[in-house]
């Protein structure tokens, strides 16, 4: 029984419903932006949009103990924001896509914009 005073419009609903991800997709999403939601992994992306740096780079410039940044990098990496190459002994990190850049710099713009 609905509460009085309400109605529920089933069109909207159906409309809504429609285009609504699915459960393990959102997952996937919150887990993205959870890793996002690391002030420490943020200052890794904002690095990465420069170009792709070693571990031992990305401590340096940002005043981490390799241990730190790579364990930072792992969560990163897991969730495919960060992708590897490796050369010789050294792996180099990079952004996994333009999606990533993108998402960064919308998030930028978001919190810039007042």
């Amino acid at each position: 029984m609905e509460p009085k005073g309400t109605t529920i419009d089933e069109q909207a609903v159906n409309r809504v419903r429609a285009g609504l991800i699915d459960a393990l997709t959102a997952t996937r999403l919150a887990e993205a932006f959870a890793a996002l939601s690391d002030p420490t992994r943020v200052l890794i992306i904002s690095a990465l949009l420069e170009g792709e740096l070693c571990v031992f780079d990305l401590a340096a410039v940002l005043g981490l103990s390799q241990s730190a940044t790579s364990h930072q990098l792992r969560i990163l990496r897991h969730l495919n924001l960060v992708r590897t190459r490796k050369e010789g002994r050294l792996v180099y990190y990079a952004l996994d896509d333009e999606h990533i850049r993108d998402l960064f710099q919308r998030g930028l713009e978001h919190v810039r914009h007042r």
